[in-house]
């Protein structure tokens, strides 16, 4: 993507575009996803596309990267806003649970699945995006509670996925494969009380 390009995404035709993208790429994934359903979608031209982005990859990759990056921001703001570690991971926990299940990102996890293997690169632009950011910023705050002696952890990055798997647990791959499509308040809560329970039984000093 060129510099003029990337400057401009935060444009209001930059999001247009990056809208109608997305609606697209869901329905159709990656290699169904035609650029005249793109533009059809977000009411432009495809000259007005390709100032924005230079082909459908580019485009692609913008979309994942957003919504992957502003799902982690908002997950682990309130970790740079407090010090409190039990209470700040027992948020995080319930925050990434709900992430986890929602609509939005079950599609970007089941596009990003059926596309792996026909186009690594854009899978891996999902995982660095999404997966392994998150990942990196609860590596960053895990390594800060060792620091105040909270934690007591050798190897913060394990610790980082062992935490994103214990959220995971039970409800994840049953909404993900269709075995339940809703689950209430309770269950979520079950999930994100036992994963932080049992991280600070084995993390805890």
């Amino acid at each position: 993507m060129n510099d003029t390009a990337t400057r401009s995404l935060d444009s209001p035709k930059a999001r247009q575009i990056l809208k109608g993208a997305k609606a697209t790429f869901l329905e159709f994934g990656y290699e169904g996803a035609s650029t005249d359903e793109i533009v059809r979608r977000a009411g432009v031209s495809k000259g007005t596309m390709y100032n924005y982005f230079p082909d459908k990859r580019a485009l692609f990759t913008a979309v994942i990267e957003e919504e992957c990056s502003a799902q982690a921001n908002r997950l682990f703001e309130l970790a740079s806003r407090r010090e409190d570690t039990e209470a700040t991971l027992r948020e995080i926990a319930h925050k990434l649970v709900a992430l986890l299940l929602s609509p939005s990102m079950q599609d970007l996890y089941r596009l990003a699945v059926s596309e792996a293997v026909r186009f690594p690169e854009l899978a891996r632009s999902f995982y660095d995006s999404g997966p392994d950011l998150g990942t990196r910023r609860l590596s960053q705050f895990l390594a800060a509670a060792v620091a105040r002696n909270e934690l007591a952890i050798d190897d913060v990055e394990l610790a980082a996925h062992q935490f994103d798997q214990l959220c995971k647990a039970d409800i994840f791959y049953k909404r993900l494969f269709g075995i339940r499509k809703t689950f209430d308040q309770a269950e979520l809560d079950r999930i994100a009380k036992g994963a932080v329970d049992m991280f600070l039984k084995a993390y805890r000093p």
